[in-house]
Parts: C-alpha cells; sequence; structure tokens
C-alpha cells in the first residue's frame, strides 16, 4: 500500500448529504480570502470542521437478535422511564428511555438500534431548545420511528437540537433495516431517544460515551453466549 493510499484509509468516508454544504463552506472561505486573509483561514477551519461533521465511518455491528445498539455517536445523557411521544402509538405507561446527546463535533449519521421491520414514522414540528435539556424530549421538532421486533417495539426519536434546524429521514413505514442500517442524519447538534420495551434493562450508564451502530445499549438475551457481527 502506498503512503497516498495509507493515508486515504484514514480518512472516514463523508456522507453525501453534507457535500453541498462542504461547497458552501469552501465557497465563503474563497470570498473571505479575497477581503481579508485571515477571514480567509478562519473559513479554512469551518469548512475542516464541516467536513468531519458530515464524516460516515464504517462501523462493526453485533447482529445477534435480542441487543439493542446505540442509534449515534454522543454522550448517553439520560436514563430515566418516561411516557413515548403519543404519535409513535406505544402507549401511555412509562417505559424505559436511553438519551444520547449529539454535540456537533460527533459523527451525525444515525443508525438502527435492532433489526425489525418500520412501523411507523411520525413527524412533529417544534422548538430548538438546548437538546440536553430533558424538556427537549417534548418541545422540540423531532422525528419518531416505531421498529417492530420478535423482542417488542423499539421507539427512536431524532430531536433536533439549539443549532440543528432539519432531521433527515432515509427509510420508510414498512421498510425492514438492520441493526446498525443507517436510518437518518440531524444537522447541526441534536440528541436522540430510544424508547425500550417494557421490561428491558439498560447496559449503559448517564455519562458514558455511546458509539452509533456499536455500542450495546440493551440486551434482551443476557444468557446467550454467542455474538455475530456485520460491517458497513
Amino acid at each position: 500500500m502506498s503512503i497516498t493510499d495509507s493515508i486515504r484509509a484514514q480518512i472516514p468516508p463523508i456522507h453525501e448529504e453534507g457535500y453541498p454544504f462542504i461547497g458552501v463552506f469552501a465557497l465563503i472561505s474563497l470570498i473571505l480570502f479575497w477581503l481579508w486573509t485571515p477571514l480567509g483561514w478562519l473559513g479554512c477551519v469551518l469548512t475542516i470542521w464541516c467536513v468531519l461533521f458530515f464524516r460516515d465511518p464504517v462501523r462493526v455491528t453485533p447482529t445477534r437478535e435480542g441487543i439493542v445498539v446505540s442509534p449515534a455517536d454522543g454522550k448517553v445523557s439520560l436514563i430515566a422511564q418516561a411516557v413515548p411521544p403519543a404519535e409513535m402509538g406505544l402507549g401511555d405507561v412509562p417505559l424505559m428511555r436511553v438519551s444520547i446527546f449529539m454535540s456537533v463535533f460527533n459523527c451525525h449519521v444515525n443508525r438502527s438500534p435492532v433489526q425489525g421491520r418500520v412501523d411507523r414514522i411520525a413527524y412533529r414540528p417544534g422548538k430548538f431548545i438546548n437538546a440536553e435539556l430533558d424538556k427537549a424530549s417534548e418541545d422540540n421538532e423531532r422525528n419518531a420511528l416505531v421498529i417492530s421486533t420478535p423482542s417488542g417495539r423499539i421507539g427512536v426519536v431524532q430531536i433536533a437540537g439549539l443549532v440543528a434546524r432539519r432531521i433527515v429521514c432515509f427509510v420508510r413505514e414498512g421498510q425492514n433495516v438492520s441493526a446498525g442500517e443507517r436510518f437518518g442524519l440531524i444537522r447541526f447538534g441534536s440528541r436522540l431517544d430510544v424508547y425500550l420495551p417494557e421490561g428491558a434493562k439498560p447496559l449503559v450508564a448517564v455519562g458514558q460515551t455511546a458509539i452509533a451502530g456499536e455500542t450495546v445499549l440493551a440486551d434482551f438475551r443476557l444468557g446467550d453466549g454467542g455474538r455475530s457481527y456485520r460491517t458497513d
């Protein structure tokens, strides 16, 4: 392998959603260079940040039935019982909710936490308060997915944050998804909530760093030993 190939292998791929934004940042940088060189260098820094924001690295996902993996990169910010949003149709009984906060420096490609069938997708407009706050689950713009699995129905909610103004969903109702499969993206800084079926216990702690498609949030079959993986 040449030095060029080795360097290229270390650079994660960029999600196609990011190219228009990267192009705008690069164009603004050129204009800033024309106006005043120091501003141009600042634009270059912001362009590099934009490239990193839309990175889409390969992940190795455990695929055994009963595992719930993290749908997002970020920090586990909340673990608590909470009533799911009404539009999800999961009832009014509190379920265990695991919240993952994504800062503007995290990878923002979202991945399915389980293998199953997307039964429902429900978008709701809302506010753009700090996504780390508990009330963001109720007040902020959000897009909710309900995925049916043999272990029960899993709820996943993309929540816009203080900076985010656009939630993107790549899947549709009735579609089958694999654990770790890309299903959406949020721009720029946000949060994901995962609602676990009744009886499920989380295997993460508040403050823990989660990696989308790799970190196991919960396991319904803790007694089983064997696990398999998919790389994507």
